[in-house]
């Protein structure tokens, strides 16, 4: 028995894909679920046909835009490694994480019906968190610049904690420096 595998999208096809996610994701993390599916369709200049060519249902366009942000923030570790110092590197994630879990927190009533319906978007996230911030402690340990005894899963309570605890905007304009006061104590003084 063979197992067909889809064919993979035209360039159009793919664009439009991406830039239902992109718009879908900024819009259900500002509004929530109100969104409606034809607003999300018009922003990203395309049809409400087009959009459920690629989402059949509001759930797979959520969970699609959930996962897109998780991988956006997840992979940017090595991009941040390649062009910064480990520790900068890190700190400059940590701001990434925060903006992430904002959005997360703005798709949690969406991210609930999701979850409603029997889908389940956060089975990986705390898998590829980990290795994100591993991959960039990591970097700092090699570099003499990281504590040595971090592990990554330190790194991923203290940050959800103060993203969880920044509800208000006084709080979220503190945010920074209480990043710098977290990565001051992830430092390596040797």
């Amino acid at each position: 028995m063979t197992t067909s595998q889809p064919r993979p999208l035209r360039a159009d096809a793919r664009r439009n894909r991406e830039r239902l996610i992109e718009v879908a994701a900024r819009a259900f993390g500002q509004d929530g679920p109100e969104v409606t599916l034809e607003a999300v369709a018009k922003e990203a200049g395309v049809g409400i046909g087009t959009l459920y060519r690629h989402f059949a249902t509001r759930e797979e366009l959520v969970d699609a835009a959930y996962r897109s942000e998780l991988a956006k923030l997840c992979d940017s570790a090595a991009e941040l490694l390649d062009r910064m110092a480990p520790d900068a590197a890190l700190r400059a994630w940590m701001d990434g994480f925060v903006a992430y879990m904002s959005t997360k927190r703005g798709m949690s009533d969406a991210l609930r019906a999701l979850v409603a319906s029997g889908g389940d978007p956060f089975s990986h996230s705390r898998a590829m968190l980990t290795a994100a911030i591993g991959d960039l402690l990591w970097a700092g340990i090699a570099a003499d610049v990281i504590r040595p005894d971090l592990e990554p899963e330190d790194v991923l309570f203290s940050l959800s904690g103060l993203s969880l605890a920044a509800t208000t905007p006084e709080h979220r304009a503190r945010m920074a420096r209480l990043l710098d006061l977290l990565m001051d104590g992830f430092r390596h003084r040797p």
